[in-house]
């Protein structure tokens, strides 16, 4: 196995058309089914830049920009953005095309944190990342950086540490009522 990879090494794209099973009763596709799609075509991205089955251990927040109709074709894109030791980072993109127009969508784009496993189920090490443009460097950065506000964000409310009265103040005007002892 190489020791670095371009993420145009792994890069996979899928193309499906969204049928009545997929959609709800207002029919627009199910966020669920999108959803299920990014997760797969996050796997497929994932195991091919490291050659091992993965698992997928977050998914950074969805924003559906926009709905998706029945009869659309909807083009899912992945890339590896960021490489630690046995996790990646995946960028999913999905647009959707009106088939009868041509109008391309933009419906939404997530980062999926996968890890590799091995044969014995323990994680495994991935091949790092050749970053070669100025956009690698630029996905690569950004998701060094949601990866330690995350971790700073989950320390920073971790349940032993929390001291409620460092927080009323900041809550102060919310829709919410504090009756607590």
């Amino acid at each position: 196995m190489k020791k670095f990879k371009s993420s145009r090494e792994s890069r996979v794209s899928i193309t499906e058309l969204m049928l009545p099973s997929h959609s709800n009763f207002g029919g627009k596709v199910h966020g669920g089914h999108i959803l299920n799609l990014m997760d797969q075509i996050a796997f497929a991205c994932a195991s091919k830049h490291s050659q091992s089955y993965c698992v997928t251990a977050s998914v950074n927040r969805v924003d559906f920009l926009n709905p998706i109709e029945v009869g659309e074709l909807v083009t899912l894109k992945a890339s590896i953005n960021y490489t630690g030791k046995t996790s990646m980072v995946v960028g999913v993109r999905v647009e959707s095309e009106n088939v009868t127009t041509g109008l391309v969508k933009h419906c939404n784009s997530s980062y999926f944190t996968m890890v590799a496993k091995g044969k014995d189920g323990k994680n495994k090490i991935v091949p790092g990342l050749i970053l070669k443009t100025k956009q690698d460097i630029r996905r690569f950065a950004r998701s060094k950086e949601r990866k330690e506000s995350a971790f700073q964000r989950d320390s920073k409310y971790e349940s032993a540490n929390f001291k409620v009265n460092d927080f009323l103040d900041f809550l102060r005007g919310e829709n919410a009522m504090m009756d607590f002892d």
